[in-house]
């Protein structure tokens, strides 16, 4: 049975009131003896405050409710729930997590249940990048993270996948590279035209044209990314991509596969770059992938810095923080092979 502060009052010879006041550190005329004997019974009672009840009375819960869809059984999209929590326990508050795997009923019964329990902030995530429909019951100021509202009516925070997709581009055009391809998400999902966006920006900077058969759509896999590339490998020699920007990593393992089977060297007959810095995937590769990395980890504290009202980053005035995704560079890009007729034609 819980001991409760009227235990604790009995034990040590005093009033719930006196326990109260020296439990709390509150400022009152009390000896020193009296304040050791009722801690002293504290200790020995293992009396622990009912911190809901203080909560309620002070209206203030210490705890954040995060609703997620499939994010907690998502290793690489795990750290964004580690950044929410790092940030939450840096300033003494509780997480509770709702992963909701994307069911509307699932997800509108927690909400409801954090509004019973009075959490003070809520953060609405979602896997990956994309534009959602706020559900109804959200408090005031939810934050929403790798996901933005439609009607951008709440703060929120998303990777700046345009940024990240010129990024990938330029480190090739730096290495040399003219004739560069881009193997997109055949989804169509938010980051794939983004990225786009970013990949021509940046060929359009250098003053390079984009041959349409270098636009290649495929599934977000290593299969798809083999296949892709065994196209592209297999355009007129003068024509022929010498570097390629994959939408994910997974597509860039497949030019590792479609290496193999073409007699292919990487970078030196070809160059390649990845996205997500995916572990497990990415820099485990044979040459290690030179990919983008999307800064799960960094969203989730700014999202909780934003729900707690603490650090640094202000919130936009279009509500929406674009989180930058840095290079991690690794050996997979190389200047453009000076003979390449090396490679074998696909059969």
């Amino acid at each position: 049975m819980r001991t409760k502060i009227a235990d604790v009052a009995q034990a040590a010879g005093v009033s719930v009131a006196t326990v109260s006041l020296v439990l709390n550190a509150a400022p009152a005329r009390i000896s020193p003896e009296t304040r050791q004997r009722v801690q002293e019974a504290a200790a020995r009672l293992a009396y622990r405050p009912n911190t809901t009840a203080r909560g309620l009375r002070l209206q203030k819960t210490k705890t954040i409710g995060v609703i997620s869809d499939v994010i907690s059984s998502t290793p690489f999209a795990g750290r964004m729930i580690a950044g929410v929590q790092d940030v939450a326990r840096e300033h003494g508050y509780l997480v509770f997590l709702a992963d909701t795997n994307g069911d509307p009923a699932t997800e509108a019964s927690a909400i409801m249940a954090y509004a019973d329990q009075q959490v003070e902030a809520m953060i609405y995530a979602c896997m990956w990048h994309q534009v959602v429909t706020p559900p109804s019951g959200l408090l005031p100021g939810t934050v929403f993270l790798d996901c933005r509202p439609v009607d951008g009516a709440y703060p929120a925070v998303v990777p700046d996948d345009k940024t990240g997709g010129r990024t990938a581009t330029e480190e090739l055009i730096a290495a040399g590279h003219t004739r560069i391809a881009y193997v997109n998400d055949e989804a169509g999902v938010v980051a794939a035209d983004l990225r786009l966006a970013g990949y021509r920006e940046a060929m359009a900077a250098a003053g390079l044209a984009v041959d349409p058969a270098w636009l290649a759509l495929t599934e977000v896999s290593a299969q798809g990314g083999c296949r892709a590339v065994e196209t592209l490998m297999a355009l007129p020699e003068d024509r022929r991509p010498t570097g390629i920007f994959f939408f994910n990593d997974r597509q860039a393992a497949g030019a590792y596969l479609a290496a193999h089977k073409l007699g292919l060297r990487l970078p030196d007959d070809l160059s390649v770059v990845g996205y997500d810095d995916q572990q497990f995937v990415a820099a485990e590769q044979d040459p290690p992938l030179t990919t983008v990395a999307l800064p799960h980890y960094e969203m989730g504290r700014w999202a909780m810095e934003q729900a707690l009202g603490v650090g640094s980053a202000p919130t936009p005035p279009d509500n929406m923080y674009l989180m930058p995704c840095p290079l991690r560079r690794r050996a997979s890009v190389g200047p453009p092979p000076a003979r390449p007729d090396r490679r074998r034609p696909v059969r």
